[in-house]
This record gives C-alpha cells, structure tokens and sequence, in this order.
C-alpha cells in the first residue's frame, strides 16, 4: 500500500471537518427542530446528509478508512452535475433551486484536491477483494480434492 503523508492525512481530516461544520450548521438544526412532518423527499434528503455528517466525524479520526463516504459524496453530486445541473443551464431551463444546489455541489472540488489517489488506487483498484465463500484460497488455486 503506498505511504500516505502526513500534509494527505491532514487534508482529508480537513475536508471531513468542513463537512461536519458546514451540516452541523446547515442541516442539523432543521433535524433537531422541525414543526411539521417532513416530505419524503425531503427526508430522504435531510437523513441522508445527517448521517454523511456523522460518519465525517469519524472521517477525521480515520481519514484513509472514511475515504468510501467521500467517494460516494464526489460521486453522486459529479452525477448530479452532469446529469441535471448542466442540461438545465444548457437548455436555459436552470430555476433558482437548480442554481442553488449546483454552488453547493460544486463544494465537492475539494474532495479530489485532498484525496490520496494513489493510496485509492491501490486500495481500490488492485488490491485484491474479499472472498465470495469458505473455500480457503489455497485450496481454490490448487483444486480441491476430497
């Protein structure tokens, strides 16, 4: 597994506190006190970002074992860029609430700045993955016999 520096570690631990300050002050009041029921979508939503929020905190003890939630965040708001934000500012057809999430999407630059690619690519990528049974690896390369 390649070395990840300290000035990495350090980075990552920075982006999973931005995160955690950034919901704390944004989507953990409105979970903590709501007067009315919440939609679905809006639930899904507000969930969703409180439990990121919770799983960054522990980003910032373990940056390289947290390093999936970012993925997933880089991912799904690259998606949403791509597959909503850009077709709409395309067409002209982008209203104030597309504007809106498109700035804070666009936040997620950071992740790819901070992100150890090497370490990910190596940990991700090559390094071989669990095993699909209780066949012991050695066996499984050499054929079992009974």
């Amino acid at each position: 597994m390649p070395h990840v520096s300290l000035f990495r570690l350090y980075s990552l631990r920075v982006v999973y506190l931005i995160i955690v300050v950034g919901l704390a002050l944004v989507v953990w009041p409105s979970v903590i006190h709501h007067d009315k029921p919440w939609g679905l979508s809006q639930g899904v939503v507000k969930c969703m970002l409180t439990a990121f929020s919770l799983l960054s905190v522990l980003g910032i003890r373990y940056p390289l074992q947290m390093i999936p939630v970012l993925l997933w965040e880089l991912t799904w708001k690259t998606i949403w860029l791509l597959v909503v934000a850009l077709p709409a500012w395309q067409s002209g057809t982008a209203d104030e609430a597309i504007i809106s999430t498109t700035f804070e999407c666009l936040f997620v630059i950071i992740i790819p700045l901070a992100m150890p690619w090497k370490y990910v690519y190596a940990r991700y990528i090559q390094q071989q993955g669990d095993r699909w049974s209780n066949e012991s690896p050695t066996l499984a390369a050499h054929g079992s016999q009974a």
